[in-house]
């Protein structure tokens, strides 16, 4: 979480804000990945 995200989980755990900024962009990510799979 600390190098992915730079935060821990406890800040995670307590901001809404943050958190959802983090599953933003943990969605973003899997896209990104799933379009590459598809092109291999």
């Amino acid at each position: 979480m600390q190098r992915n995200h730079g935060m821990g989980y406890a800040e995670y755990n307590r901001s809404l804000t943050k958190r959802l900024e983090v599953e933003k962009k943990r969605d973003k990510e899997y896209e990104v990945t799933k379009k590459i799979l598809t092109q291999l």
